[in-house]
């Protein structure tokens, strides 16, 4: 039983791509009133996205999880805006509109354009790959240009976006996507204590070599 003096922790889960099973095993070895945060680009790549969404949205009507939006989550919602997915390469190429479809997307829209794009606690800001430096707003798809700049102004800052093999730090940035749906790891990282919990993912292989997608990621 968890006591009721205990500080509520929380855990920053990197990318899991439609790695349903990981997710689930992940979760179950977290304790149980420890918050979770998903930091972003739950869809796509994965064998099993519709499963995989239907479990992060589940964490969060029960209050235990935000998911925050990744670029995988913002590209998919703006290629739904345009409309008719014939007219648009965007949808035709979406790992997650080919197995959903185009009714269950439509069905998930709202929910991913509402995604917050941070969550954070004292002394630490979770968001799914940075900052721009020369306006400090959110972006959803940088790297280096952030990882160059940071000068601690957010705290701790923790990131998905990037696979590498292992959570890893980077000054005041901490990296914790590593690789599930390329045959890695699904990890979650922990700002108050700095532990880390960490599932296997997809079977090695299955989606391509990891040092392949790793470096296909690197600016």
């Amino acid at each position: 039983m968890t006591s009721p003096s205990r500080t509520c922790h929380h855990w920053v889960i990197g990318d899991v791509h439609g790695c349903a099973d990981s997710l689930e095993r992940l979760v179950a070895r977290l304790p149980s009133g420890d918050r979770l945060v998903l930091c972003g680009d739950v869809i796509n790549r994965g064998p099993q996205i519709r499963r995989t969404m239907e479990l992060a949205w589940g964490l969060v009507e029960s209050g235990r999880a935000v998911w925050l939006k990744g670029n995988h989550e913002a590209d998919l919602v703006a290629a739904l805006n345009k409309g008719d997915w014939f007219a648009h390469r965007a949808l035709a190429g979406s790992d997650t509109y080919r197995q959903l479809g185009d009714r269950h997307c439509r069905i998930w829209q709202e929910r991913l354009a509402q995604l917050p794009c941070t969550y954070g606690g004292p002394g630490w800001l979770a968001t799914h790959a940075g900052f721009d430096p020369a306006s400090w707003q959110v972006d959803l798809s940088i790297r280096m240009a952030f990882w160059q700049a940071y000068d601690g102004r957010f705290g701790e800052v923790v990131i998905g976006h990037t696979p590498g093999p292992y959570v890893r730090r980077l000054g005041q940035i901490v990296m914790v996507d590593t690789g599930a749906c390329y045959g890695g790891e699904l990890s979650a990282y922990c700002p108050e204590t700095g532990a880390v919990r960490s599932v296997p993912g997809l079977q090695q292989g299955q989606f391509g070599s990891f040092s392949q997608q790793l470096q296909s990621c690197l600016p």
